[in-house]
């Protein structure tokens, strides 16, 4: 069984979501995972969405062709899909951080993206990967809930 992880990034086709409808995703999205043992982290901002997923590669090509069809969503763009030696976020079906623009913009490698008010839409597979280390190895780890 081949591990990997998928970077994708994707626009909200609705209104921006509340915290209410927000909160409801992600106990849809955390059940859902826990089923069929996927583990990630989700950040939401300003109608975009970036996401991490990880589980065998069956398993995360499957779902990502589930949220690629999901009216929901417009420019899903899978940015990395790679192997990986082992999970980055084991420990959740879907961590959550809850982190402002201005903290975002205060990761080295990010801050002239994020200061610049940009969309989760227009990073590149550095910037997600940069994204991606700062939420594995940082200071935001604690807060994913």
């Amino acid at each position: 069984m081949e591990l990997v992880h998928c970077i994708y990034c994707s626009a909200l086709t609705a209104a921006d979501l509340g915290p209410s409808e927000l909160s409801a995703l992600l106990d849809t999205c955390r059940s859902n995972n826990a089923k069929s043992k996927v583990t990630g982290m989700l950040l939401y901002q300003h109608r975009s969405f970036f996401q991490v997923l990880e589980s065998n590669q069956s398993t995360v090509e499957e779902l990502f062709e589930k949220i690629s069809t999901d009216t929901r969503h417009e420019r899903v763009t899978k940015v990395i899909q790679e192997p990986i030696a082992e999970r980055a976020f084991s420990d959740w079906t879907m961590g959550y951080p809850r982190i402002t623009a201005k903290e975002l913009a205060t990761i080295p490698g990010l801050n002239d993206f994020f200061g610049s008010a940009k969309s989760y839409l227009d990073l590149g597979q550095g910037r997600a990967k940069t994204l991606l280390a700062a939420f594995k190895e940082g200071r935001w780890r604690a807060s994913l809930s």
